[in-house]
């Protein structure tokens, strides 16, 4: 059996995992990640099959299964303390659909707490700040239920 890998790299990796399974419009895997932990925004917070059915009713699905986004996550800080960890990085979301060409759609930070379980590292906590939003339109099922200052200046 293979050495576990270090804790900064397992839970750089459930970072990871978070943003390729939006990509591939992986719900259901968004909720395992969030099994034992609580996903909470600017809506509260959720946790395992309850984070998978509100990404199923607020994110637009294209014919090939996919949100056509790319979650790019960088400036990761991890913090180890033992069986527990925190991390901070940011979050830039790119789309491009046959009616929206490619751009970024929004912004902002997440800032996590880990655990780790029987010798496996997992989300205890994610919270979401949303900072910049540009055309979630094609993204957002619903863009109004953003947050009044989030939701992007109606047309000229």
């Amino acid at each position: 059996m293979p050495d576990a890998l270090p804790a900064d790299q397992a839970v750089r990796n459930l970072i990871f995992a978070y943003a390729e399974a939006v990509d591939r419009g992986d719900f259901a895997a968004i909720g395992a990640l969030f099994a034992h932990g609580d996903f909470a925004g600017s809506g509260g917070a959720l946790t395992g099959g309850a984070v998978a059915r509100m990404f199923e009713k607020t994110i637009i699905l294209y014919d090939d299964g996919t949100p056509r986004t790319k979650h790019v996550t960088t400036n990761v800080a991890i913090e180890l303390d033992g069986p527990a960890a925190t991390a901070k990085s940011y979050f830039t979301v790119m789309q491009a659909t046959p009616d929206l060409p490619f751009q970024a759609i929004c912004a902002g930070r997440y800032d996590d707490r880990f655990e780790s379980h029987g010798g496996e590292w997992r989300f205890a906590e994610r919270r979401i700040t949303l900072e910049l939003v540009g055309n979630v339109a094609h993204h957002l099922r619903r863009p109004d239920t953003l947050p009044a200052h989030l939701r992007p200046a109606a047309p000229h």
